[in-house]
């Protein structure tokens, strides 16, 4: 698949991405619809891939996205495909936030158009360009370990403070969880 997207004629490594990309933004938005859902109909998953979609779906990450669409609006979805990273929380807010499919795919394709264009021409190239460069030196391997090295105690530290910082509701507030068994 990498070697086609090299090299492969241009219009048929642009329409591989946009699909991809598509199908890729479509489910992360599909994926909120379906935490909302739950969150409304006040269920539970069984099953520990859906408690850790849903933990997610409750994250600082994705009300990043749900604050980004409040102030800016459907014209955040297309300028955060010009990013790595928030696309998916943006897509996920714009799903949780049950914006309307027609109206979001409105939004999002062009997006996603922006964004097969920019890797179907220099995206793949720069990337591959960058770790060339830092893995032929042992200077750049050290930085590329440390950098993953920073980034996991990071995310370690950020996922137990959260942890720590959740207070339960007291007794006569919590709400009942309905568990459910198709998951």
């Amino acid at each position: 698949m990498m070697d086609f997207i090299h090299n492969g004629p241009f219009v048929g490594v642009y329409l591989t991405l946009l699909f991809i990309v598509f199908c890729r933004a479509q489910g992360t938005y599909w994926l909120g619809r379906w935490g909302a859902k739950l969150a409304v109909d006040r269920v539970k998953p069984k099953g520990a891939f859906g408690q850790r979609m849903l933990g997610w779906l409750d994250s600082s990450a994705t009300d990043t996205g749900i604050r980004s669409i409040h102030k800016w609006g459907l014209v955040v979805l297309p300028f955060s495909f010009l990013t790595v990273g928030f696309q998916t929380v943006v897509n996920a807010g714009a799903g949780l936030l049950r914006i309307p499919w027609w109206k979001y795919t409105s939004a999002m394709f062009l997006g996603c158009m922006a964004w097969a264009l920019i890797y179907s021409t220099i995206g793949f190239a720069v990337w591959g360009a960058a770790l060339a460069a830092a893995a032929g030196s042992p200077w750049g391997i050290a930085a590329m370990v440390a950098l993953a090295g920073v980034i996991a105690a990071t995310m370690w530290v950020s996922r137990r403070r959260r942890r720590l910082d959740v207070e339960p509701l007291p007794a006569d507030l919590a709400l009942p969880v309905i568990e459910r068994s198709d998951s």
